[in-house]
């Protein structure tokens, strides 16, 4: 068994800044960061558009800020959270320009070149290019290397949180004074499972895009952390709002993950229209393109099916050629390597998944209903994103919530004791898999019920129809795993299943469309219903 003060879970901007801070805090404390895969694969590195900020008073401010947000949110957003994100927000990406990141500047010019994204009323996105999230990243490994107490280890993989219920005890979701003692992990190099024991834990998990065969996300994102919290009896809130985005590059090839036309291009200028060149947004909201994301998705998905066409357009060909390729030149290249010129072409575009606004329960310090267990970014639901998340606000939630944990961290720690009695993994009775096509098959099918049942437009046919094949699904894989050996492919897939039936569940239990959950059994109904709680 390996021992640790804190231990941290994913090595994106919310894992990361968590490790820094306390590090920086306190030089004393033992601090252990895993990540799954290598340590520059995070759901932060896929990030193109930036981070929203209020940094121009004179045009900008806090209020129009929060109002956006709550737009976007449609209801749902818990303001309190709202109001401490918008006004810390500024003073944490300070702390990250600090460290390094270079976002982008004015020609000529000490101010930075502000971008604009969908739902936005003034330009307030910081961003590097169009590859933020690279930078960011980059960024923050290079100040975490400054910190000798910080241990990270890639390529090990967590498999479950470890409380009470490893001691023998029979705990459900309303049991009083869950406590988190550590996680199993899997080191994928050995094959080995070890006990990582310690005094508290964080889940900086990211996303689970791969849910659905469509994402944005890359193949790492398959809900993890907010699998093992469920299992571990945390609360869980929000699953039904997946945020599609709207203007994934149409690929014939089929690319997994889709590439990601950033929102910014439209806040550039960009015009979504139909093959035939009309611009339809319109139709469905005064601010047209650059209406909240879940209209947009939602319009596009509505114009391809009506006109039984497998993707809209993005126009740019009317755009300053010199500054989209300052702006966009990834996603320039991207489109010119597949035979689109963006300043001559329409860029064909579709939705895919792309984000959570639902997850882990926190609290306004980041606090899960599990003592000892804190969760950061896109695996939580702090009640930030509403019904819909507002365009670059989720870099900036990890930043401001990660400060958030350590505050709350800090004054506790020397208070918390390495908890005892943990068995060691007990790998007895299981045997190597025998046909890997069981689980890839098993993959595929759980993504295409989430596809083509639970995805942009629902139905309570076609939720009963997915949850009806998750749960045949749900018991094959249970099965798998109750006999045969670990792998991180069955992992994944197991904690997949366990993310489709929470986005299904909570679907069916929200009769009203809200946000990102638009069903046609009730088109124009909302009620008051605050949160869908698991």
């Amino acid at each position: 068994m390996q021992q640790t003060d804190v231990l941290i879970l994913g090595a994106g901007v919310a894992g990361l800044t968590t490790a820094i801070k306390l590090a920086k805090a306190r030089p004393d404390l033992h601090i252990t960061v895993l990540t799954k895969t290598n340590e520059n694969e995070s759901n932060t590195a896929w990030a193109q558009g930036g981070v929203a900020a209020v940094w121009d008073k004179k045009q900008d401010s806090y209020q129009k800020h929060i109002e956006d947000t709550l737009d976007a949110g449609d209801g749902l957003c818990n303001e309190k959270i709202v109001d401490i994100v918008v006004h810390e927000g500024p003073e944490r990406v300070k702390e990250i320009i600090t460290w390094g990141a270079r976002f982008e500047k004015k020609k000529a010019e000490d101010q930075y070149d502000l971008g604009r994204e969908g739902g936005h009323s003034e330009n307030r996105i910081l961003h590097y290019k169009d590859i933020t999230g690279w930078e960011i990243q980059r960024t923050l490994l290079e100040e975490m290397d400054r910190y000798p107490n910080v241990e990270f280890h890639e390529h090990f993989f967590a498999i479950d949180l470890l409380t009470q219920h490893h001691m023998g005890y029979s705990i459900t979701r309303v049991t009083p004074g869950i406590e988190c003692y550590g996680a199993y992990v899997l080191d994928k190099r050995t094959g080995g499972i070890e006990t990582i024991l310690a005094k508290t834990t964080v889940l900086a998990t990211g996303g689970a895009g791969q849910v659905y065969k469509n994402t944005t996300n890359p193949s790492i994102a398959t809900g993890d952390g907010i699998a093992m919290a469920y299992r571990a009896k945390a609360l869980v809130e929000n699953m039904e709002f997946v945020q599609f985005h709207p203007t994934s590059l149409y690929n014939t090839a089929g690319e997994n993950p889709s590439f990601l036309i950033s929102e910014a291009v439209r806040g550039f200028g960009g015009i979504l229209r139909t093959r035939e060149g009309e611009e339809f947004m319109k139709k469905y909201d005064t601010r047209g393109s650059l209406a909240p994301r879940d209209i947009v998705a939602r319009a596009i998905d509505r114009e391809m099916k009506q006109r039984g066409e497998d993707c809209m357009y993005l126009d740019c060909t009317h755009l300053d050629k010199e500054g989209f390729l300052n702006h966009f030149p990834n996603i320039y290249e991207k489109c010119m390597s597949i035979g689109i010129d963006p300043m001559k072409d329409y860029i064909p575009v579709t939705p895919a998944c792309h984000y959570m606004c639902g997850g882990v329960r926190t609290d306004e310090m980041g606090r899960t209903s599990v003592l000892r267990l804190y969760a950061c970014g896109e695996c939580t639901c702090t009640g930030l994103h509403g019904a819909n998340r507002l365009a670059s606000n989720s870099l900036l939630e990890g930043l401001v919530f990660a400060h958030r944990i350590v505050e709350d961290i800090l004054p506790k720690i020397d208070h918390l004791s390495i908890q005892t009695g943990i068995p060691e993994w007990d790998a007895r009775g299981t045997t190597d898999p025998e046909e890997m096509v069981l689980i890839t098959q098993s993959m595929k099918e759980l993504k295409d019920a989430m596809s083509y049942y639970v995805g942009i437009v629902r139905s309570n046919v076609r939720l009963k129809r997915a949850n009806d094949r998750l749960y045949l699904l749900y018991k094959e894989i249970e099965s798998l795993y109750n006999t045969t050996s670990i792998s991180p492919q069955l992992c994944e897939l197991r904690n997949l299943v366990t993310i489709a039936y929470l986005i299904t569940r909570s679907a069916n239990m929200r009769t009203e469309s809200r946000g990102l959950h638009f069903t046609t059994d009730y088109p124009n109904k909302k009620s008051f219903v605050d949160y869908s709680i698991l």
